[in-house]
């Protein structure tokens, strides 16, 4: 079967014998599949877990399975390699990159510490291993502000790589942070308008937006100055959002995120109304992987996601001091 196969194109006969045979080959290898929110449906629907990265990956080091098959992008895969060495981590598509890791690397994030040698360097998980092995804090989307309040305040902070992550925790913080200017290209293309636009057609609909978008600073601006219902209005992580809508008791809800997550909010609330803010925030890197690379992967163990014990002992130590903040 041709792997760059569109899976819209899999007839349901050839899906079900694909999960058939990646059932089998999961319990062959002792295999855990596991999941980013931001996936295709059906690679939601087969995966043991689904979830945000960093969730996945402590999941991941949690289990007593010694294959991981990792559906997500590079940098999530090699996060789930630091967490277990002793497992074999296996991506079901090596060119499922991201273009936020990608805005830095560890040769440019030691320019920038060379040109602020005093400061802190807090970087979002969403960078890899060789970055991390650079940085003194990593952070989540959800914890980031916890992580910036928890060092000590006469210190300057460097924050890599997402800008409108960075600025959001700046303003909520008050503290001197030095912004790298990096972005997530699906969540850089949301504005204020497509906001404000989305809440006038749909005014009983709660806002779940992700810090990572670019108009999150002007929103909360808009939020202080009334002009956007504070109620209304939620500034989450994926898997924050997940959490959200199942406790919420309000039934329509806008998404400003990565469409993919919307099947898994559909699943865990089938009673809801889920909209995108945008229909073009998808993200080509997570739709890489499909039923027939993910057979393929269990199939011959292939595309494994190693990262050099060096490397991995120095990237461990930001994400230990995260993991100890933010219990």
């Amino acid at each position: 079967m041709d792997n760059t196969k569109p899976i819209d194109k899999i007839d349901p006969v050839q899906k079900k014998a694909l999960f058939d045979e990646i059932t089998l080959l999961k319990k062959k290898r002792n295999a855990l599949i596991v999941a980013h929110n931001y996936q295709i449906p059906d690679i939601q629907d087969i995966a043991d877990i689904v979830g945000d990265s960093l969730a996945l990956s402590k999941a991941a080091a949690d289990t007593s399975h010694s294959v991981i098959v990792f559906c997500g992008v590079h940098f999530m895969a090699e996060s789930a390699a630091i967490f277990s060495p002793e497992k074999k981590v296996l991506i079901p598509d090596l060119n499922a990159g991201c273009s936020l890791a990608a805005s830095i690397d560890a040769k440019e994030l030691l320019r920038w510490k060379n040109k602020y040698p005093d400061a802190v360097v807090v970087s979002y998980v969403n960078t890899t291993a060789e970055v991390k092995a650079l940085s003194d804090y990593c952070c989540t989307s959800t914890n980031a502000v916890d992580i910036v309040n928890a060092i000590p305040k006469d210190k300057q902070i460097l924050f890599v790589p997402d800008m409108f992550l960075g600025d959001y925790v700046a303003k909520k913080t008050g503290r001197d942070i030095i912004i790298y200017p990096g972005e997530c290209h699906v969540h850089a293309r949301v504005r204020l308008s497509d906001v404000t636009s989305q809440m006038q057609k749909h005014p009983n609909a709660d806002l779940l937006i992700h810090p990572e978008c670019g108009c999150v600073s002007n929103c909360m601006h808009f939020v202080a100055a009334g002009d956007i219902p504070s109620d209304k209005t939620h500034i989450l992580s994926t898997g924050g959002m997940v959490s959200h809508v199942t406790k919420s008791k309000d039934t329509e809800f806008l998404v400003a995120t990565e469409t993919g997550i919307i099947h898994q909010l559909q699943k865990q609330a089938p009673d809801k109304k889920f909209i995108a803010l945008r229909d073009d925030m998808v993200c080509v890197f997570m739709k890489m992987i499909t039923l027939p690379k993910l057979r393929d992967s269990l199939k011959y163990l292939q595309f494994e996601v190693k990262v050099p014990e060096e490397i991995a002992k120095k990237a461990r130590i930001p994400i230990e001091r995260m993991l100890s903040i933010s219990k």
